[in-house]
């Protein structure tokens, strides 16, 4: 990990992804015998950093529906902290629910003990109020320490392609040097 980065536990995102190492002396490192040529080097760099690319989109794309949840997980907890408040209370609630965008509908509830959430993918569950209440206040903490955990894998991602970037431009300039010595040599 290049300097000034924070060590971070591994996420399962980040389980297959290779650490990238500085390189400090390019001769050396081109002297090893995987590198046979410089745009054989610069090939598989840029096939990796193509690869942290991906990952960083990746991430980007569950953080953004993860940012999208936690409002809707607060929302819904909120409703039901009010339904908590109001089920002992003998006078039903009138209130409007959201049935699609922009559109909503009146609805009088009865004082109860019961309400259904909605986990996805097709599956709503009934539980007792203050049931949902622990479910909501546990995924809203998931989802926060997942959303930190995400941005931990992006800062580290992001460090292994700033690394690689340079890497990259470390053994280009040795070529072109190469080549130059070579062409003032022959000349």
């Amino acid at each position: 990990m290049a300097t000034g980065a924070t060590e971070t536990t591994v996420s399962p995102i980040l389980a297959g992804a290779p650490r990238v190492e500085f390189v400090e002396d390019v001769d050396e490192f081109m002297k090893k015998a995987e590198n046979d040529s410089a745009e054989a080097v610069l090939k598989r760099q840029e096939e990796l950093h193509n690869k942290f690319k991906f990952m960083e989109y990746n991430i980007n794309l569950k953080k953004s529906r993860l940012k999208n949840q936690i409002p809707d997980i607060k929302s819904s907890l909120d409703i039901v902290m009010h339904l908590m408040v109001k089920k002992n209370n003998t006078e039903p609630l009138s209130t409007r629910f959201l049935l699609s965008d922009n559109v909503y509908a009146k609805a009088t509830v009865p004082p109860t003990e019961k309400v259904c959430l909605w986990l996805g993918a097709n599956i709503m569950l009934e539980y007792d109020i203050d049931e949902a209440s622990q479910v909501l206040v546990r995924n809203l903490e998931a989802a926060k320490k997942a959303l930190q955990q995400l941005d931990g894998d992006l800062l580290y991602i992001r460090d292994q392609m700033t690394t690689l970037e340079v890497n990259m431009a470390r053994v280009y300039n040795w070529d072109v040097k190469r080549r130059q010595a070579e062409k003032d040599g022959k000349s």
